[in-house]
């Protein structure tokens, strides 16, 4: 067996894919189906195609509810209070502040919980991060 990859329902692929790109991740392929009135884009982590996000975009409107049913993703990231500085000043909210040092939690445009957590073990904790509250859900 091999892991392939995790699917998502999207409704704005392109911001979904601006939350992704600021996240680290790149588009690795797509593939547009007319018949099937539906886009699917897959993302991975530069030199790590092994695990993949496939967002799913389908063309006739429905409404995706309860994204936190799905979990969450979870990434490995190499300094946690920078990757959640890049999305803070990309307009992401940090629902779960890296207090810690070592976990983080973020949503994408649909809801999707992004869990974040530092390689190597927790960094020592830091301002604004160490006194920042929980923002929603996550």
């Amino acid at each position: 067996m091999k892991y392939l990859h995790t699917m998502i329902r999207v409704t704005d692929p392109d911001g979904t894919i601006a939350f992704f790109k600021l996240l680290g991740l790149e588009e690795v392929r797509r593939m547009d189906s007319e018949k099937g009135r539906f886009t699917l884009i897959f993302l991975a982590a530069p030199g790590d195609h092994d695990a993949q996000v496939e967002l799913t975009h389908n063309w006739d409107p429905e409404p995706y509810t309860g994204g936190r049913n799905f979990g969450h993703l979870a990434y490995r990231v190499d300094n946690i209070y920078e990757t959640c500085q890049r999305l803070h000043d990309g307009g992401v909210t940090i629902n779960r502040p890296p207090r810690d040092g070592h976990m983080a939690f973020v949503r994408t445009p649909d809801n999707i919980s992004i869990e974040l957590l530092q390689e190597g073990g927790a960094l020592a904790p830091a301002e604004p991060w160490a006194s920042m509250p929980n923002t929603g859900e996550w």
